[in-house]
């Protein structure tokens, strides 16, 4: 649903621009955190991101520091790439990095 010759993203973000990453924040901020995180908890699902995330599976998290999730994890492990889904399952959603965009991909599962 979020990876594959057939995905579009949602909304994309030059990484030519000066400050891409920063808009990233903004743009994941604005978009898919509320529904991912709902008004009041802001809890939801991420699979850890870099190499053996999808062994660990799904994890429970509170970003306690909006907006900068994506770059946030850029400076862990290189890249701000993650998959996410709201708490109740109703939201799939993942940053990806895409030649020269940075993508956010929105998926309703309901």
């Amino acid at each position: 649903m979020v990876a594959g010759i057939d995905v579009e993203p949602t909304l994309t973000i030059d990484t030519a621009t000066p400050d891409a990453l920063k808009q990233l924040d903004l743009q994941w901020h604005e978009k898919p955190w509320p529904m991912l995180a709902g008004p009041e908890s802001g809890a939801f699902l991420i699979l850890p991101p870099g190499g053996g995330g999808a062994a660990v599976g799904w994890v429970p998290v509170r970003d306690i520091a909006p907006p900068g999730l994506p770059s946030r994890i850029a400076a862990a492990t290189g890249t701000p790439e993650f998959v996410a889904l709201s708490a109740d399952g109703t939201h799939l959603c993942a940053v990806t990095e895409e030649e020269y965009e940075y993508w956010i991909i929105i998926r309703s599962l309901d």
